[in-house]
């Protein structure tokens, strides 16, 4: 009798930033795990993103019975759309997830899927795979890492993943359930790696709030704040020292909003009806008296931040008096992009 064999996969984000994507097989069995995408670079002119090759997938796609996701960044969730037009398959994830990923679909429909909202400690059962989903932290909410119980033995995917023990939410990672699976035996450690090669720690999100305190005590003008636009928690500690300091807040690119929209309306974000104003009313308000919260922090050519560095915002133009705060470091392959912005400012 031939010995059957589980199959790692990579179809995408391995050695890389981006695209992230991999298959984990045993017999006639296939999960996928994300689907993302991979934002171009200052070398990859006319290019708005790259989606991972689904040729393997396709090849097999009698053989897949899920899609698991471990959290809402586009690195991992935005090639679902292109994916789900090709297959049909269920796809598991938890509750922010699945909003941002059932946004992308409306702008890209597809066939009926089933989606299927998990929470952390949860245990599905996908033909011979058995996964429990443990709650990690990074700079979105609602990530997990995996626990996948295989035939031959036990894999930890731990999905994107920080050390933080004082999250803005409280809700710390699982690494006493990690630990457990540790103690029984692993087979395989899937781990995050982004800058592992770095010394020093990464600090917690909430030592960012007396930074930013500081930062609206003093300025007399207007506030920019870049950030990602995933990250639920800056956003949340922008809006309250905003209401701390009377201001109102401008939300500029497509992405901040529509996420904004989707954290408010899941409850992951709670500031006052008022607080938010539209851009087409900020001749109403001082400049002492506002916050545009923006996207930009990567120097994406596109994004709002780019568009004032330049001078082509429609809205904002960014001048004397203004205080430009970027709220995220620079992802590797990013520096040519991040400099260029911040270049332009300074000029």
């Amino acid at each position: 009798m031939k010995e059957k064999k589980i199959r790692i996969i990579p179809i995408g984000g391995l050695h890389a930033i981006g695209g992230n994507m991999m298959a984990i097989e045993y017999d006639s069995e296939i999960i996928i795990i994300d689907c993302g995408i991979t934002f171009p670079n200052g070398e990859t002119p006319g290019i708005d993103f790259m989606i991972p090759d689904f040729s393997f997938i396709l090849e097999n796609k009698n053989k897949v019975k899920g899609i698991i996701i471990t959290h809402g960044h586009e690195d991992h969730i935005g090639a679902i759309p292109f994916l789900l037009q090709k297959i049909n398959v269920p796809v598991y994830a938890t509750k922010l997830t699945l909003g941002l990923v059932t946004s992308r679909l409306a702008e890209r429909p597809v066939n009926a899927t089933t989606f299927i909202e998990i929470e952390p400690r949860d245990v599905i059962h996908i033909g011979s795979f058995v996964i429990e989903f443990l709650r990690v932290n990074h700079s979105i909410i609602d990530g997990v890492g995996l626990a996948i119980k295989t035939p031959v033995g036990t894999i930890i995917h731990t999905g994107d993943y920080k050390i933080d023990y004082t999250p803005i939410d409280g809700n710390v990672a699982d690494l006493h359930r990690f630990a457990e699976y540790g103690q029984q035996g692993v087979l395989l450690l899937i781990s995050d790696s982004t800058n592992a090669s770095k010394p020093g720690y990464t600090p917690s999100e909430i030592i960012l709030k007396k930074k930013l305190l500081e930062i609206f005590a003093k300025s007399k003008g207007r506030i920019f704040v870049a950030s990602f636009a995933s990250n639920i928690h800056r956003i949340q500690q922008v809006l309250e020292a905003s209401q701390k300091y009377n201001r109102k807040v401008v939300i500029s690119g497509t992405t901040m909003q529509k996420n904004i929209e989707i954290a408010t309306e899941l409850g992951y974000l709670k500031y006052k009806k008022d607080l938010i104003v539209d851009a087409k009313d900020i001749g109403k308000y001082t400049h002492k008296k506002l916050v545009v919260l923006c996207t930009g922090s990567q120097g994406e050519p596109m994004s709002a931040l780019s568009r004032m560095a330049t001078g082509t915002h429609k809205h904002f133009r960014i001048g004397a008096g203004d205080t430009v705060v970027i709220t995220a470091s620079v992802i590797p392959g990013n520096e040519r992009m991040v400099y260029s912005v911040i270049n332009s400012l300074m000029q």
